[in-house]
């Protein structure tokens, strides 16, 4: 066995048997590589657990085809501990355009292919079939994010709680560390399943003959629409997301309760924010910093984090579009300086080390040690964001923390340079001067990335973002602070949305003209996802803003969508003839032309045509590959399905395709 593999937690029988165990407690079953780095989940519980004296054995990326990977290890003396993952499975699978994406960052070699779709079922279904009676414990932002009935993007149906889909024993959600170690010292002392029910931020399944509990702690019972009702009915649904995130507030949040035809689903209130000391031994763990030795390509996850460290978790920004708030909770939860410098001391001694800490932060980079000034409000307080509509008058937003931290990071032996890449808050920032200035002269690498997201007041109010006069302010403020330090060729680099909720083909011309006028041109650009929980995607999925029930413009099309997406990269040839359209259609052809504020010149460039070429030259190849037809099991013409797919096919040159390949094929028939 490699002694390398010795420093890390057990992957195989073999370097099992070689710390001459027997058996393991838990077996950790991950969608990921196995990285035994403090921004890896895996490598974060395993180490806890191994703290606590816990055997503990890494099942990492398993053939899903059948059980036996599961019975690596033997049957573990107390469970299974089932991820997919730092991501969703199907985010990290898919694009918003629903195409295969061509990596997995969090595989070797960035291959796709090793862990399923849904793996949270998969995963759970095999454990169960492995060891039958070993109790199985989900976790992870798939299952988190998941834990009641939600919104599927990927099949566009509304979906039963994963508790029920995965058969799991119990869905831990929220942050693991104090959960995990819980219900291990639980099964060790022989308490059962029902009994770790009275834990903090679980979900679990109730049978049909099962008494409904009326209280948790001090706190009564909340029913939830069931799932019946928010599958047929869009105000249940929004009714049940106001619900869901009024209760997200450990302080004061009650459980939660939702029928799914005879069964019921709980959920806990989520678990309370760690303390101080509880973070610093998390991330005081020896951890190896790297790959297990059995990898041989590089994971590009691990690449870009490597030379990283973590100093806070939480977001109270409150954005509707991000899950972080969901998972890591609301409230900050801050390292002492003195466990970061021990670890930037630590990354420094590496002979691997170049000198470069990559990113200090987390979530926001700027939230260090910010939290609620009045803590008995802060128990009864039930706001979404703490910085929307405005910033809270009780919100501590002192930088000085933070600069402190900033100073002393860089001056450690070992160390040349301390970037931040996590992304800032912007309006928080400028609550500083000192921060804007420490941050211009010392801790950017050329680029700042920023996200303002939209300059369109509507849709910036409904993803709880500030307005972009807020963002003009801060590109006027880090101008001048870059100038005031000598590094005046230092810019931003800002990040847009397109087809997010309420923003429309009229509201992304304007974003345009705003692009054109600032002189941006964002060469990545992000496409919302509606990814399960998130109160965007309630937005996305009924149309309805879940506070004010107010309708809710949505670009749902993939038309729609990809025009949005044009617009938003209205300078790239490719884009001219999708860009003119929407600007035609929109009477805006006072943006085409020559003018001061035109987008498109008038006459399309050479480019465009070549790229409209080809991408009719494919569309018609694709087309026209003759695919053998399969004959299917159980075929009935009158299903909702096949008379889907009867409506949709249409007939070109004797093959039956799609109405949009036979656009493109009428379209390369006119090219030629």
């Amino acid at each position: 066995m490699n002694p390398q593999a010795q420093k890390f937690l057990v992957t195989t029988r073999a370097e099992m048997q070689a710390r001459g165990w027997n058996e393991v407690d838990v077996v950790f079953v991950t969608g990921d590589a196995y990285v035994d780095h403090p921004s890896f989940a895996m490598a974060i519980l395993g180490r806890v657990l191994e703290r606590e004296g816990f055997r503990v054995a890494i099942l990492s990326q398993p053939a899903w085809n059948s059980c036996e990977p599961w019975r690596e290890f033997g049957r573990p003396r107390l469970f299974f501990a089932v991820s997919a993952g730092n991501m969703d499975s199907l985010i990290n699978h898919y694009t918003a355009n629903k195409k295969v994406r061509n990596d997995d960052a969090y595989s070797p070699g960035g291959r796709i292919g090793l862990r399923p779709d849904r793996a949270t079922l998969s995963y759970c279904q095999r454990a169960r079939e492995a060891f039958p009676g070993v109790p199985v414990i989900a976790g992870g932002v798939e299952a988190s994010l998941r834990r009641l009935a939600h919104y599927d993007y990927w099949s566009d149906t509304v979906k039963r709680s994963i508790v029920l889909d995965s058969k799991a024993d119990l869905v831990v959600y929220g942050m693991g560390e104090e959960p995990i170690i819980e219900i291990a010292r639980r099964f060790q002392r022989g308490e059962t399943l029902k009994d770790l029910r009275q834990m903090r931020g679980v979900a679990y399944a109730l049978g049909a003959k099962e008494p409904r509990p009326t209280h948790f702690e001090d706190k009564a019972f909340i029913s939830l629409p069931s799932y019946d009702e928010v599958k047929a009915d869009r105000y249940q649904f929004a009714e049940a997301t106001r619900i869901i995130h009024t209760h997200t507030n450990p302080f004061n949040a009650h459980p939660l309760i939702q029928n799914h035809g005879d069964q019921a689903v709980v959920a806990t209130p989520p678990g309370l924010p760690i303390s101080r000391s509880q973070m610093d031994g998390i991330y005081d763990l020896p951890y190896t910093r790297k790959p297990h030795p059995k990898y041989r390509e590089p994971i590009p996850a691990y690449e870009m984090i490597k030379d990283s460290v973590t100093i806070m978790r939480g977001c109270f920004g409150g954005c509707t579009f991000c899950s972080i708030t969901a998972h890591q909770g609301r409230i900050i939860q801050s390292r002492s300086k003195v466990s970061i410098l021990r670890e930037i001391n630590n990354l420094a001694s590496d002979p691997d080390f170049k000198g470069t800490i990559s990113d200090i932060g987390g979530p926001t980079a700027n939230m260090y040690e910010m939290r609620c000034t009045r803590p008995e409000i802060e128990m009864k307080c039930r706001r979404q964001s703490c910085v929307h509509p405005t910033i809270c008058k009780l919100l501590g937003t002192d930088h000085g923390p933070l600069i402190d931290l900033m100073k002393s990071a860089r001056k450690q032996k070992g160390i040349k340079k301390v970037l931040v890449a996590s992304g800032i808050r912007m309006d928080l920032a400028q609550l500083s001067s000192e921060y804007m200035r420490e941050l211009a002269a010392h801790h950017v690498g050329g680029l700042l990335k920023v996200a303002p997201e939209h300059s369109d007041k509507t849709v910036l109010n409904l993803m709880k973002k500030p307005d972009a006069d807020n963002f003009e302010n801060f590109s006027n403020e880090f101008r001048k602070a870059t100038k005031q330090v000598g590094k005046p060729k230092q810019y931003l680099v800002p990040y847009f949305i397109a087809s997010h909720p309420g923003s429309s083909a009229e509201s992304m011309i304007e974003l345009a003209v705003f692009l054109k006028r600032n002189g941006y041109k964002p060469d990545q650009v992000q496409d919302f996802i509606p990814a399960p929980f998130d109160v965007a995607t309630c937005m996305y999925h009924t149309g309805l803003d879940p506070f004010t029930k107010k309708e809710v413009f949505v670009a749902k099309h993939l038309r729609d969508r990809k025009v949005q997406r044009a617009l938003l990269q209205f300078f790239k040839p490719e884009n001219y003839f999708e860009v003119r359209k929407a600007l035609e259609d929109a009477g805006r052809h006072d943006l085409i032309g020559s003018g001061c504020d035109a987008l498109i010149p008038d006459r399309p460039p050479r480019e465009a045509y070549i790229k409209r070429r080809e991408h009719a030259n494919r569309a018609v190849r694709e087309a026209f590959v003759h695919q053998p037809r399969v004959a299917s099991t159980g075929y009935r013409p009158k299903r909702a399905t096949a008379v889907r797919r009867k409506k949709l096919n249409v007939r070109v040159g004797g093959f039956a395709v799609s109405p949009n390949r036979k656009k493109h094929a009428n379209q390369a028939t006119n090219d030629r």
